[in-house]
């Protein structure tokens, strides 16, 4: 590796599956120290001891504010700064248009948009002392089309698309850019219910049905193959690194095309 983050600091969240983990172990491989989170602290732990010193692990629920700040400080207490936030957590959500109850709308905010704005809201001032700093938010090709995604999922991931947008325009004259990434057919277990039931499966069941959803989703893109966590991973890592400085409230859509039409058959 080239050391694209050499000397900056990342916090990401929802760090131990998925995109969150494939990010996770490719900033450290690019020179930067890691903070990240998760709800599965059996995982973290593995994952820092396989990473060494330049990551830490915090056990964190992003759909509780205290949880995001106690991250953030927790993050400015191991490694003095903090020069990259990967709003990354997620997963899914439940109700349709004649189903959805108060109980179901709450979860979505909280979990999909109220944990990229708190997170924003959070970081801006320790990003602001510090004249600097990149914001990424994990958005969705199910904010830009319809029928890409759960009904709530699609409305909060739009809400994440504009949050970023806005949130650019105020802090950018403090030399913060702030973007997302919209990932589309991506082989990840929120397909199956999420990392947590992932976990829970039986042993073998779990890569037995990312094999299945891998295959299955090559077929929903023009270049004919599922997308998998490290081209998220590389997308934030571009934004990330010096060489993406220039953007801001930018929606990176990382989808293979899927986006670019109709339904794709190649059958």
């Amino acid at each position: 590796m080239s050391g694209r983050l050499a000397g900056k600091v990342a916090l990401i969240t929802g760090g131990t599956s998925g995109i969150g983990e494939a990010t996770v172990e490719l900033f450290v491989k690019e020179g930067a120290r890691v903070a990240f989170t998760g709800r599965n602290a059996g995982k973290g732990a593995e994952m820092v001891g396989a990473l060494g010193a330049n990551a830490r692990f915090f056990q964190s629920d992003v759909s509780d504010e205290s949880q995001i700040k106690a991250s953030i400080d927790e993050t400015m207490k191991a490694f003095g700064r903090m020069d990259v936030l990967f709003n990354n957590a997620g997963g899914p959500t439940r109700g349709e248009v004649d189903t959805v109850t108060h109980d179901d709308f709450r979860h979505a905010t909280d979990l999909l948009l109220g944990s990229v704005i708190f997170g924003i809201r959070h970081a801006a001032p320790i990003m602001k002392a510090q004249g600097m700093g990149a914001i990424i938010n994990n958005a969705s090709v199910s904010s830009n089309r319809t029928h890409m995604g759960e009904y709530l999922y699609s409305i909060m991931k739009a809400g994440v698309v504009h949050a970023t947008r806005m949130a650019g325009m105020e802090l950018g004259k403090h030399g913060i850019s702030v973007n997302c990434i919209s990932p589309g057919a991506i082989a990840t277990p929120i397909f199956f219910g999420g990392s947590a039931k992932a976990a829970a499966m039986e042993a073998g069941k779990a890569d037995a049905k990312l094999e299945k959803l891998t295959s299955n989703l090559s077929k929903a893109t023009p270049l004919r193959r599922s997308g998998l966590p490290n081209d998220i991973a590389f997308a934030a890592l571009f934004l990330a690194s010096d060489e993406g400085r220039y953007i801001n409230c930018h929606d990176l859509v990382v989808d293979g095309g899927m986006t670019a039409g109709g339904r794709v058959n190649y059958e």
